[in-house]
């Protein structure tokens, strides 16, 4: 992944004509991200045990989704007596990133858990801990290197854009429309997840006879949502559908949407913010759906690296490991299901 990341900024300044809308809108802010964590009661792999020393490094938290990784991870150690959780401060690029993770790598904790700031550039210091006897867990951002890492939990990228085709599919399918105008506003198009979402979401919608008509990139911030919608409605003075990839520059499309005096389509977003959750829960905008990227893989990574520095495998499995790669499932958040996923909006 670039070192340009998809989390880069949560705002870069609200557009003009649309600033109060942008402060109402959202929460999604490092005080007040919601910290998910699961429930150990019951869960035989939960009993205190060895104690484990788990290391965990991500980027500064510049953005509601980055915020919500760590205060995650921090919510999930705190559920474990025999967790002690040493976080580095990552800084604002990979080479900071890299220097305190080497001293973090120094004091030999018993598991790494790390999101990167870019994959590629962090490969080798994550190759240095393996080495070191260090099992690393890698989160969200993939490592080149196959040996740089005991596990890799990721969201599925590919899955948000089939999970929001099918669900824009489907929705058009059941109003009878045969040649649909949709819309597309992803984020940073160099990134490699911008273009798997944006395939998957093809895939989709070729499944139903359908494409995308109009696609315009924006950069994962609310302002440039707003840019890009704005100028993807003046393109299409008529539109059946939308898929914006990211909540918080979804901030911005409704904006943008709701300057234009537009209402004659749907919209699916992309992560599943609170923000979202509350918009879709209330049904009174456009949004009628968003597709899962959660930030609460985070609590998972915690609880995980935890049963690797136990030796222990998960208790669902014959194996007597944790798996080497698991990728979390896009799911469709709607009106009917919000409240269930509530508690994982950031």
């Amino acid at each position: 992944m670039s070192a340009m990341s998809r989390r880069r900024i949560l705002f870069g300044g609200a557009a003009v004509g649309a600033g109060a809308l942008l402060t109402a809108c959202t929460s999604n802010t490092p005080a007040t991200d919601a910290q998910v964590k699961t429930d150990t009661s019951g869960n035989a792999n939960a009993a205190a045990g060895k104690k484990v020393v788990i290391g965990f490094s991500a980027p500064a938290a510049d953005h509601g989704w980055i915020a919500a990784i760590t205060n995650n991870a921090k919510a999930q150690a705190a559920q474990y007596s025999d967790v002690e959780l040493r976080l580095v401060e990552a800084g604002s690029d990979a080479a900071a990133q890299r220097a305190a993770l080497a001293t973090l790598i120094g004091q030999k904790p018993d598991v790494l858990v790390m999101l990167p700031h870019d994959g590629k550039e962090l490969d080798a210091t994550a190759l240095e801990a393996m080495r070191a006897g260090i099992p690393v867990v890698n989160l969200d951002r993939a490592f080149p290197s196959q040996a740089a890492y005991r596990l890799q939990l990721k969201g599925d990228n590919y899955g948000m854009g089939l999970a929001a085709g099918h669900y824009i599919g489907e929705q058009l399918k059941a109003k009878g429309a045969t040649t649909p105008i949709i819309g597309e506003i992803p984020g940073i198009d160099s990134l490699e997840l911008t273009q798997q979402r944006s395939a998957g979401f093809a895939a989709a919608l070729a499944e139903y006879g359908f494409k995308v008509a109009n696609r315009r990139p924006a950069e994962f911030t609310a302002d440039s949502g707003q840019a890009a919608a704005t100028a993807l409605l003046q393109a299409l003075p008529k539109m059946d559908a939308l898929w914006n990839h990211d909540d918080d520059q979804g901030i911005g499309v409704l904006a943008a949407v709701k300057q234009a005096n537009r209402s004659e389509f749907f919209m699916v977003g992309g992560a599943g913010s609170k923000t979202a959750i509350d918009t879709i829960t209330k049904d009174d905008t456009v949004l009628k759906a968003t597709v899962t990227y959660s930030p609460s893989m985070a609590s998972s990574a915690i609880s995980l690296a935890r049963l690797i520095g136990q030796g222990k495998g998960l208790s669902d499995l014959v194996e007597l490991q944790v798996p080497k790669d698991i990728t979390l499932a896009s799911e469709t958040i709607t009106k009917d299901n919000a409240a269930k996923y509530a508690k994982l909006g950031f």
